[in-house]
């Protein structure tokens, strides 16, 4: 086999492990959504139609650098993952996907806040709020553009970061989990999460939804430290359902 057919076929299968992910937790948290908030979604199929529509072109956007590097690492060892646990201090992973989560939050929150000026929110990320609300398909319902953005993060730091290949599936479970259920309408942290020292530092859905509202305030992904740092956080807003259940 070619090593062009080959680079073509890896960034192939990723699209299609991202496209089917989508679809496979989108999908859960949608239905865990009907079946704890009948109706919340009720009239608002032709939004979430888009929203998947929308989300699978990303998939592609977003599989193909992943399935570049990932044949790059198999043949040429490209990038910094490893497969021996102890190739590295124990202690190291999960700084390791600390730092990921750090670096990828920084990223989002300065292209996040470039994307609401006003011509690359028109050109762009006007897409993504055109959910209103964001449903559970809504977290990867952007424009090609913005997908660019979003789609080099992981593939540059698995360049310079070292991480175990266990490390690297956490920070793409909590990036994919993040993102849905920041998106989904409704709150599924226990109050005393959401209004406690966590959730002063944490993003959930409730700080979320405030910037679908707001537009200008809460640009982060995974921690509130930007949006402290830079005056952009307007605290927890107050919508329903999205405010959890005491508990």
């Amino acid at each position: 086999m070619s090593a062009t057919l080959a680079v073509l076929l890896s960034a192939l299968a990723m699209t299609l492990i991202v496209g089917v992910r989508y679809l496979a937790v989108s999908g859960g948290f949608a239905w865990a959504t009907g079946r704890r908030h009948p109706g919340l979604y009720a009239g608002l199929d032709r939004q979430v139609r888009r929203e998947i529509g929308w989300s699978l072109a990303s998939a592609a956007i977003y599989g193909a650098p992943a399935g570049i590097l990932a044949w790059g690492w198999r043949t040429h060892g490209w990038t910094r993952v490893y497969t021996d646990l102890h190739a590295w201090p124990l202690w190291w992973w999960p700084v390791s996907v600390l730092l990921c989560l750090a670096a990828h939050d920084s990223w989002f929150y300065w292209t996040h806040r470039w994307m609401h000026r006003p011509k690359p929110f028109r050109v762009a990320h006007a897409v993504h709020h055109a959910s209103r609300p964001p449903t559970a398909w809504a977290a990867m319902s952007f424009h090609p553009w913005e997908a660019l953005t979003g789609a080099v993060v992981i593939p540059l730091l698995v360049l310079v970061i070292p991480l175990h290949w266990t490390a690297l599936a956490a920070v793409l479970t909590i990036m994919t989990i993040m993102g849905v259920t920041n998106h989904m309408g409704w709150e599924m942290l226990p109050r005393r999460i959401v209004d406690g020292p966590a959730g002063r530092w944490l993003i959930s859905a409730t700080h979320h939804q405030r910037h679908h509202s707001d537009y200008r305030c809460n640009y982060g992904l995974y921690f509130r430290v930007w949006d402290r740092l830079c005056g952009t956080d307007r605290g927890l807003g107050s919508f329903e359902p999205t405010r959890p259940r005491s508990g």
